[in-house]
């Protein structure tokens, strides 16, 4: 037990690389269980990877709308008023009271938006190009959830800011191509159910009967109902049943006449009753009501089961609407018109897997050269090697554990860890065998000397490289990550491990 208290720094040092290995091989851990950034790995570990070392498209476009800042006396009407001035939909304008600004979204400039406050008696401070960092940050959260909803193999959602200080949205999504990525989000996907009905004058009235708001759950698309019909079946809130079964009871829909009867001349003068599934404004289907919903309805079930199938022309439609529904509307439209895009085939990606391994085995092999002719001992050398390679085994069952995926920069980034690491493993044999150590004191007062000097390199190392990893700039973000996580895990684990051994051979206790 005194040999173990003695050297517990190497026994911690073997314990993490125990779990790192368990992260790496072990199913079910890391990757296998919560894929969220990039595809796993399908050989031995369970490793992720992202689009540079597996395929897939990396989308950037900036989003398209104007926001006005200064305004901070809005209520419940501003929202409509600013989208009639502007002749707009009103889910084309955006209030974010939290940084009092007011955003239109799509073909509005900024000079339509100030002029359009200012008939309105609102006094902007500025008025410019783009949406408020609120609604960005609810962009890349929905854009994420389609990405998931839809199915695809993990993808990666973030912004980035250029040199001239325009901000993207960055969409990664490993092993599926531009078109898909595209479709998924090229429309900002506004659902709603529509009841559409004869005025009296010969003309319709439309209502809107459920929003995107007033669902609580969504079902797979399938066939539903008799006959079947690609649809959507959905749950709505308390709130939204009651409002959907007043629309409907008020309007005609439950009533004779209103009962199967939707753009049946036969049985109406007038278009009809009408349940009409708008998306993006766009009318996807249209339907009547049916028997047994508006017996439901008028005997209160309704209220209870809040059960409604939202109908589709065909399954692909119906999954396109299941997507929007589940995972909810962009609160803006991205610009992909200005944006950019680029695709990388697997087979390309697999090729620069390979390239990294074997630029990792070289950088490997060339570090452990140059310290076995610098020492020419190895018991000095050879665990100076294994310490600096433990540290990425440590990293790279992090990696796994939390499913961080890899790319070109993240393995930059792993060579850079070898190369800091073998550094201080020098500044500490150095420093601590210049002379002859005659006892234990002697060697820790040395090794603290040398942890010191390493201790600051590793703290002017994080505050360098601490903006670029807060930071959304691309794949220097990666880099920076793991050179951190790397100087931490050398400082705390594996150059204090290092010493151990060192002090087990050059004194006798």
């Amino acid at each position: 037990m005194s040999a173990v208290r003695e050297r517990w720094r190497i026994v911690v040092l073997g314990v993490l690389i125990v779990a790192s290995g368990a992260a790496l091989f072990a199913p079910g851990i890391g990757a296998d269980a919560a894929p969220t950034n990039a595809t796993a790995d399908t050989g031995l570990t369970n490793l992720q990877y992202g689009i540079q070392l597996d395929g897939g498209t990396r989308l950037r476009a900036p989003v398209d709308g104007v926001v006005a800042y200064g305004i901070n006396n809005t209520d419940a009407d501003t929202r409509s008023q600013v989208a009639d001035a502007l002749g707009v939909e009103v889910t084309d304008v955006g209030i974010v009271g939290g940084e009092g600004a007011i955003e239109a979204y799509g073909n509005v400039s900024t000079d339509e938006l100030s002029n359009a406050l200012t008939e309105l008696n609102y006094e902007p401070t500025s008025v410019e190009d783009g949406v408020t960092e609120t609604t960005r940050a609810a962009i890349v959260r929905t854009i994420g959830s389609k990405i998931n909803a839809a199915g695809l193999s993990g993808g990666n959602v973030q912004q980035s800011r250029s040199a001239s200080g325009e901000t993207f949205i960055v969409i990664e999504v490993p092993n599926t191509n531009a078109s898909e990525v595209r479709e998924l989000v090229q429309d900002r996907g506004v659902v709603r159910v529509v009841a559409r009905y004869p005025s009296g004058d010969g003309t319709d009235r439309n209502t809107t009967a459920i929003t995107q708001d007033e669902i609580s759950d969504v079902r797979p698309a399938g066939q539903y109902g008799q006959p079947p019909q690609p649809a959507v079946p959905i749950t709505l809130t308390a709130e939204g049943a009651e409002r959907f079964s007043q629309v409907m009871r008020q309007n005609g829909f439950t009533s004779d006449r209103g009962i199967q009867n939707c753009n049946n001349p036969a049985t109406s003068e007038a278009p009809g009753y009408c349940i009409v599934t708008v998306r993006d404004g766009n009318v996807v289907y249209e339907a009547s009501m049916s028997d047994g919903l508006a017996g439901d309805i008028e005997s209160g079930a309704f209220l209870e089961e809040r059960q409604f199938i939202i109908t589709a022309t065909n399954l692909s439609q119906a999954q396109d609407l299941r997507v929007d529904l589940q995972a909810g509307a962009l609160p803006a439209p991205l610009d992909l018109q200005s944006g950019t895009s680029y695709f990388l085939s697997s087979e390309l990606a697999e090729d620069f897997k390979l390239y990294s391994f074997v630029t990792g085995l070289v950088a490997v092999l060339a570090v452990a050269g140059v310290v076995f002719l610098r020492y020419g001992r190895p018991w000095v050398a050879a665990p100076m090697v294994l310490t600096a390679l433990s540290e990425v085994v440590i990293l790279l069952g992090f990696a796994a554990a939390i499913g961080y995926p890899l790319d070109l920069s993240v393995i930059a980034g792993f060579i850079a860890v070898i190369g800091t690491g073998v550094d201080d493993l020098i500044i500490i044999a150095d420093e601590v065998m210049t002379e002859e150590v005659s006892s234990s004191r002697v060697f820790q007062s040395r090794f603290r000397k040398a942890l010191w000097v390493i201790g600051a390199a590793a703290a002017t190392t994080i505050i360098a490289m601490s903006p670029l990893a807060v930071l959304s700039l691309g794949d220097l973000q990666g880099f920076a990550i793991v050179t951190i996580l790397g100087v931490l895990v050398g400082v705390i684990v594996t150059r204090p491990a290092y010493g151990d051994i060192l002090r087990s051979r050059l004194t006798d206790h």
